[in-house]
């Protein structure tokens, strides 16, 4: 099981975003390659310290965290401090580590070939999709195979180092101040930052010596899962250009399809069930839907419209692996709105019968307790 992220950067659950900064520096510091070198269970840590930072400082991110846990991010390979190398952490968080270990915007010198004196890693742009599940594909899991149109470098395209940059990637400049000299280092706008520019291309690759091409993508989605759910998909997004540049992520957005005949209400599903009068008097078996099928259940006779039937476990699991939740089925009883002289005459002579008079005992509860019930 994966540690929760706030036991990583031991914070409590009601932390501010000030504190959240304040511990992962501190945690990052701690564990971080220059002070670390060779240490593998270190650098395992300094990776921890950062996914959690990555969710807890991102609001959104925190809330879907804080309400379903891990299995938020999960799906297609899902989100993991171990899909994150160093140079996505730098090049997300450097700013955090200030001058700590100079090079300013966080460069790091003794780790993966040097970043304070060498390229920057240029990371693709992300792509974001819509998957559309049935109540049955969300209660039981699901595995969908996706068509994506995603950018990939074109065969023959080389590169070589941006002569403006010299392949740092950044631009240095030095002004005079009246408080003496002042460094400043901004992006190559020559290379946009990746230190490298096209040496050659072919003629049908864009002016980055892209393509865009169809990939069928395979996506793992929990059972649980939420309208709105964001999961990520490691390395699916579009290219980077460059000889060192990372794939950027493929965002998957769950959007849950209309139940003809259910719907949900967080882990619990309800169904209306329809009964006729002589239905509800005699009592009835019927047939009614759930996520894993059709099951029967028995209507006992004298059942009252309003009436709830509460099918354990046959809800939608707990994206936290908390259990299922359960199916209501309420219980309507169907008044027919034409009826033939007969009929009519029949309800007529039942009008003063005892055996139709309402007579509610202890046990048939209020509307309102019934609503109460439901929601404890």
């Amino acid at each position: 099981m994966k540690e929760d992220y706030y036991d990583i950067l031991g914070l409590s659950k009601g932390a501010t975003a000030a504190e959240i900064k304040k511990a992962y520096r501190k945690k990052a510091i701690q564990y971080h390659p220059d002070k670390n070198p060779g240490d593998n269970e270190a650098e395992d840590m300094f990776k921890k310290a950062a996914e959690a930072y990555e969710i807890l400082s991102d609001e959104n991110k925190r809330a879907r965290y804080d309400q379903y846990g891990h299995q938020a991010f999960e799906g297609g390979g899902g989100y993991g401090g171990g899909n994150m190398n160093m140079d996505d952490i730098f090049s997300q968080f450097g700013d955090i580590f200030g001058s700590a270990f100079g090079g300013g915007g966080g460069g790091f010198g003794g780790f993966g070939g040097g970043f304070s004196g060498g390229q920057r890693r240029t990371k693709g742009s992300n792509l974001r999709i819509r998957v559309k599940l049935t109540l049955e594909e969300i209660a039981n899991g699901a595995e969908k195979k996706i068509k994506v149109k995603r950018k990939k470098q074109a065969s023959g395209t080389t590169y070589k180092t941006c002569s403006t940059c010299n392949g740092m990637g950044q631009v240095t400049r030095v002004t005079n101040t009246i408080l003496g000299r002042m460094q400043t280092a901004s992006p190559c706008t020559t290379c946009g930052g990746s230190g490298q520019i096209i040496d050659s291309k072919p003629a049908e690759a864009d002016s980055q010596g892209m393509l865009t091409e169809e990939e069928t993508v395979s996506i793992k989605i929990p059972a649980g899962v939420v309208d709105g759910m964001q999961l990520k998909v490691t390395g699916k997004g579009n290219e980077a250009p460059g000889n060192n540049g990372v794939s950027g992520d493929l965002l998957v957005v769950i959007e849950e399809a209309p139940h003809e005949t259910l719907s949900r209400e967080g882990d619990n599903l309800h169904y209306d069930l329809y009964v006729s009068i002589p239905e509800a008097v005699l009592g009835t078996s019927k047939d009614i839907d759930t996520v894993t099928g059709k099951v029967r259940i028995k209507i006992e006779e004298g059942a009252q419209s309003g009436k709830i039937l509460r099918l354990r476990g046959k809800g939608i699991p707990s994206i936290n692996g908390y259990g299922k939740g359960d199916l209501l089925v309420h219980v309507n009883v169907w008044t027919p709105k034409n009826l033939n002289k007969e009929q009519k005459e029949f309800f007529e002579n039942m009008l003063d019968d005892e055996h139709f008079s309402p007579q509610p005992q202890n046990e048939d509860k209020s509307f309102f307790e019934k609503v109460k019930d439901m929601f404890s």
